[in-house]
């Protein structure tokens, strides 16, 4: 009989869907929240900080919601998961996102220069001999453009219109060589936006409305919430920085104006739920297909690699090694709200924290939930089922060990009631997990190693005349069966 010595350490449990009450009724994920909002409450009244909201989301689920402190401190209104907040930068991510969606259309690339769409865009070069600024270079914070237009809008809260910034950008410069270094740029993303108004023949925050929040069913977002009644009633109150006395002043309300595409939409923790788990899924709320799951991925992972390989960008989002752990995200901050919307791809796990002080710290609130919440709801859905699964009897006859005739080892067997394969050099690597495949059954015979999307390599078993499995084709090549000795 073969020995499998990695067998006896090998855990692995497949993942499952289940509903976000189902993750919610967990004890140890229950538990794991109690913990945190007891450390996040101690965090807001060390600091200080007025208000927040939290949300978290499981694939497309928002399975936890809720308000700690107060929307208005002279008021007394408590902060809940309806409080509108301004979002700021977490504006970029939809402004990149619309770039994407046109140019899955065919209406841009992201290879073209600004002047292609932006045919009056000039400024001061000194750097020669570098690439001309594409879509790209801005989606990327690559460009070398200055952070911001020329206003002190940080100081006096007075925003640029967009003539303003076309009229002033002929006399700045440019900071660093394009394509040489990161550098967050503001007056960049300003732009993009301005690209999505040529390319789709809308006005920006019409094409946002109809092209997002709309089939996302995001009711309680907008790009100009100053022109929205409603929503301005539940707009949280904005604080500055606890003074050495204790107080926080009110902060001025303000309207990005030319710099919309960048830093003005405002949004809820449950709106932006909905834009969490659009991440996992690239559809709308009735399940129409918003944007290619190919252009997702394509987002969200690394675009441009920092220095310390621990840190990146993507297109429109950050992306950050915590641990094992591969966090996208973005921040914002605009006087008087601090936001943060955080979710691992590979986990289907999202966070959100939203706070109406400058002070706060929504970024360090995001990556603590991820260290004490995350791992529970990992947990209860490995090992949470609706009904569980039963192998075929039929795989029994895949079951044994298969040989290239070059360097590989197969041994297909099943695991947690799947049919999988585990494919190795010789000697085989230290951790067994990395080279195990789950084989997903598509006809007769016949396997695909698949990927989330049902993508993959075909491996189809081959039997002799008496019926037994002799080999099997993966893709285009032959693995023969090894007999026991």
């Amino acid at each position: 009989m073969r020995k499998r010595l990695f067998l006896s350490i090998l855990l692995l449990s497949f993942q499952l869907l289940i509903s976000g009450t189902t993750i919610l009724e967990n004890d140890k994920v229950k538990s794991a929240i109690t913990l945190y909002e007891t450390w996040l409450n101690a965090q807001m009244e060390y600091r200080g900080i007025p208000g927040c909201s939290f949300a978290i989301i499981y694939d497309q689920d928002l399975i936890y919601s809720k308000g700690y402190g107060f929307s208005d401190l002279e008021k007394q209104i408590p902060a809940s998961p309806e409080t509108v907040y301004r979002i700021a930068s977490i504006t970029k991510t939809f402004t990149s996102t619309a770039i994407l969606q046109l140019r899955d259309e065919g209406k841009l690339q992201l290879d073209d220069p600004v002047t292609k769409y932006l045919p009056w865009f000039e400024i001061r070069n000194n750097f020669k001999n570098y690439p001309e600024i594409t879509i790209w270079h801005i989606l990327t914070h690559t460009s070398g453009l200055p952070g911001e237009a020329a206003y002190p809008y940080w100081t006096d809260h007075i925003f640029p219109t967009v003539e303003q910034i076309k009229e002033a950008l002929p006399n700045q410069q440019m900071i660093y060589p394009c394509e040489t270094k990161w550098n967050y740029s503001n007056l960049a993303m300003s732009l993009l936006g301005y690209i999505v108004e040529e390319a789709s023949d809308k006005k920006y925050a019409k094409y946002i409305e109809k092209n997002i929040l709309q089939p996302l069913g995001m009711t309680n977002s907008s790009m100009n919430i100053s022109k929205n009644k409603k929503l301005l009633k539940r707009l949280a109150t904005a604080y500055g920085r606890r003074l050495p006395n204790g107080s926080h002043k009110f902060m001025p309300f303000t309207d990005s104006k030319g710099l919309t595409p960048a830093a003005n939409m405002s949004s809820t923790v449950e709106d932006l739920a909905k834009w969490a788990s659009f991440q996992f899924s690239g559809r709308s709320a009735d399940g129409s297909r918003l944007i290619k799951m190919s252009t997702l991925r394509e987002m969200q992972r690394v675009q441009w690699l920092r220095q310390d390989w621990q840190s990146g960008w993507g297109l429109g989002w950050g992306v950050r090694k915590k641990g094992e752990r591969t966090i996208v995200g973005h921040g914002g901050w605009v006087a008087g709200y601090r936001t943060q919307i955080s979710f691992c791809p590979d986990e289907k796990i999202a966070f959100i924290v939203m706070t109406n002080s400058d002070d706060a710290d929504p970024g360090t609130f995001v990556y603590k939930a991820f260290e004490i919440i995350a791992p529970t709801i990992n947990n209860a859905v490995k090992s949470t089922s609706d009904e569980p699964i039963v192998p075929s009897e039929e795989w029994q006859k895949y079951i044994g060990k298969y040989r290239d005739p070059w360097l590989y080892d197969y041994d297909v067997m099943i695991l947690n009631n799947k049919l999988v394969i585990y494919s190795y050099e010789y000697p085989p690597e230290e951790n067994p997990k990395h080279q195990l495949s789950e084989l997903t059954p598509i006809s007769p015979d016949t396997f695909r190693i698949a990927d989330d999307n049902g993508h993959g390599v075909n491996v189809i078993f081959e039997f002799d005349e008496q019926g037994k499995v002799t080999r099997f084709k993966k893709g285009e090549n032959y693995n023969y069966r090894v007999e026991d000795k």
